[in-house]
């Protein structure tokens, strides 16, 4: 991730807007962000609440249950709004926005400018319009097919501390599945070097699995 303070390069990427003649009303400190393919845009453990724009390129959109499940909420694209939902209501600790490709973001500082933003009729307009398109689109949301190995996975990458699962009784509840239905994907997944058995029970995801999201994880064993 790269954030770009350049003046003239963010008044190009306002001009070219979708939106700019509401962005070019409001007093806000602008700035760009890009980000490499894979890099997550939005996920529930950034402290920092932003809202962007997508300006070039294009982001998934998907929600991780507790049994690790993924759920594609939206695909985004060019004058795509994130954050629009966090200046209503408190985060999801559940959605996560990802890269699909390179990606370049008109982004500012939501705490910082929110009594701006809602005392602006033209842009509390453009956050009705997202906010009705997306929820249209959860309604017809469907669960992505996923074998019980990729749901260890992804339980894994998003729901434990530091990618490591604890206690395979208690794991294999939220997974709704048996222990020793858990124990056998475990060791098939440790044999193909996805994950590294710590001690008893205790199994951590390597770098090929995929990178830990979470500072605090819930619901990963004892």
């Amino acid at each position: 991730m790269e954030r770009i303070f350049d003046k003239k390069k963010i008044s190009a990427c306002i001009a070219k807007s979708k939106y700019h003649s509401v962005l070019d009303t409001m007093d806000i400190d602008f700035y760009l962000i890009k980000y490499e393919k894979g890099e997550f845009v939005s996920s529930p453990f950034q402290n920092e609440l932003l809202f962007q724009i997508v300006e070039q390129g294009a982001i998934n959109i998907y929600l991780i249950r507790d049994d690790g499940t993924r759920y594609a909420l939206s695909n985004g694209t060019t004058d795509y709004f994130l954050g629009d939902m966090d200046i209503f209501y408190p985060r999801s600790g559940d959605v996560y926005a990802e890269a699909a490709e390179s990606l370049t973001c008109i982004a500012f500082s939501i705490e910082q400018h929110k009594e701006t933003l809602l005392s602006n009729n033209g842009f509390l307009a453009l956050i009705c319009n997202s906010l009705s398109s997306k929820i249209g689109t959860m309604t017809t949301m469907d669960a992505v097919p996923a074998s019980l190995s990729e749901r260890v996975i992804s339980y894994m990458k998003y729901k434990c501390n530091h990618g490591t699962l604890k206690g395979i009784e208690q794991v294999a509840f939220q997974l709704h599945c048996s222990a020793r239905q858990l124990q056998r994907i475990l060791n098939q997944i440790e044999s193909a070097g996805l994950v590294q058995k710590m001690g008893k029970g205790v199994y951590k995801l390597s770098e090929t699995g995929g990178p830990s999201t979470t500072e605090n994880g819930k619901g990963c064993g004892k």
